[in-house]
């Protein structure tokens, strides 16, 4: 069995060290290349976006070489959110889109994201045929087949006009005092102008990448900085993107956060009410609030729930022709306007709603009243994994029975960083803090 270059959500690393370093991203560039060029001809084509990272330019030039070693044709888009390359590989006809991003994790991380000619995330079984190809030897193209590599101007623009189209033609955001947080990443450009094109007044911070400040002490996983100039500026909402723009995290005119349960609640609503909602289903992960199945049921709304990662997410979408689908961290799909997670449309989804209530995004934004949640990220040393040790897994166990059905308990390894998510969640905040406690006091021991 060859090295496991795949995780949960492509392959990711710390950058320049192995898998990350530009030789075996060569390598995984002439596996993908070898993969996907059905036919010798000149015609096959790939596109490639990346975020802020410094490290983005060693990767994307390894890939080009190994890609184009391969005969195949590749078109660099530069900084550009993940999701516009699903929708570009897509309406360019490439036979693949590659995302060189490690996400919301630090500058020293690095990655790459795989999709498919439809535009969706590449399925495991493709995933793992390429693995095989990684550490093979692959017979190369002779001279005539070589490959060309350029540079597309245009991609920020169309995607700027599609996200547009997404907004309802009949309503602006004049009014509107919006602060955007771009984490310095893949966003920096295109977010800003997107909302100031339809009229918003734009406060817009994280938009300085210098190669090592993405996602910090900025952007989704840090609101602090958002919170501070939603309340400076009096906006009337707040909006912070992830490095790599495929999630949004919402705060209000207060300057409190809103979860992505309670926007998925939100979308439901407003889609089953126009008769959009597809078999009246939303699907969600094992980490959604319980809140929110309650709320669906009393709306005759059914709730699916899948591990997590939104290509699960998106894998049941596609497979069950549903409509919407997302994750309480602000991965959002709406599948009539994306393959994958999308934080600036579905921040568009959530204006729209505001500009139609005319009411305060605090008001928009309160859906359901969620039951009292836990959310413990407990680091680990790498390649260490404590969730399978017996000792974690029978106090696991142990304080599911004292929830008594009453709660959840939800723990699991990242795939994406060295930590374990430890989730609780019950009707006493006093008594799941007491269960969080001694989990993430197991998990540390075996550690």
């Amino acid at each position: 069995m060859g090295y496991p270059y795949f995780g949960t959500d492509g392959i990711r690393g710390e950058a320049n060290s192995f898998p990350l370093t530009a030789e075996v991203t060569l390598k995984i560039g002439m596996a993908a290349g070898k993969f996907f060029r059905k036919t010798p001809n000149n015609q096959h084509r790939v596109v490639i976006g990346k975020d802020t990272r410094r490290s983005g330019y060693m990767l994307e030039n390894a890939l080009t070489a190994g890609l184009t070693a391969t005969g195949m044709n590749v078109h660099l888009l530069g900084p550009i959110p993940t999701p516009a390359i699903g929708l570009l590989t897509r309406s360019m006809r490439a036979d693949l889109g590659v995302m060189i991003t490690a996400s919301h994790n630090d500058y020293q991380d690095n990655g790459l994201k795989f999709f498919g000619p439809n535009g969706y995330k590449l399925p495991l079984e493709t995933e793992n045929k390429i693995e095989k190809l990684i550490d093979a030897n692959i017979t190369l193209e002779t001279p005539e087949n070589i490959g060309k590599a350029k540079r597309i101007d245009g991609g920020l623009g169309r995607y700027i006009e599609f996200a547009k189209t997404t907004f309802p033609k009949n309503l602006r955001l004049t009014g509107l005092r919006i602060v955007i947080d771009c984490a310095n990443g893949a966003g920096y450009k295109v977010a800003p102008e997107i909302l100031w094109e339809l009229g918003a007044e734009v406060v817009p911070i994280g938009v300085s990448p210098n190669g090592f400040n993405i996602n910090q002490k900025c952007g989704s996983t840090d609101p602090t900085l958002l919170i501070e100039k939603i309340k400076e500026t009096r906006a009337d909402v707040g909006l912070a993107l992830d490095g790599d723009g495929d999630r949004i995290l919402v705060c209000d005119e207060k300057g409190r956060v809103v979860e992505g349960d309670q926007l998925l609640a939100l979308f439901a609503t407003r889609l089953a009410k126009d008769g959009q909602l597809h078999k009246n289903t939303v699907v969600a992960t094992k980490m959604s609030n319980l809140g929110l199945k309650t709320y669906l049921e009393k709306q005759g709304i059914s709730l699916v729930k899948t591990f997590v990662g939104d290509r699960n997410i998106s894998n049941e979408l596609l497979t069950n022709g549903l409509s919407l689908g997302g994750e309480n961290s602000g991965h959002i799909i709406i599948s009539k306007y994306s393959t994958t997670g999308d934080g600036i449309i579905a921040a568009l989804q959530f204006l729209s709603a505001l500009v139609e209530s005319g009411k305060k995004a605090s008001e928009v934004a309160n859906v359901f009243h969620p039951v009292p949640q836990i959310l413990r990220n407990v680091r680990i040393l790498k390649g260490c994994d404590p969730t399978k040790d017996d000792g974690v897994q029978k106090v696991i166990n142990q304080n599911i029975k004292k929830l008594n059905g009453k709660g959840q308990v939800f723990v699991r390894k990242s795939g994406t960083e060295p930590v374990v998510r430890v989730l609780v969640a019950g009707e006493n905040l006093k008594f799941i803090t007491e269960i969080a406690n001694e989990i993430e006091n197991a998990v540390l021991m075996a550690a």
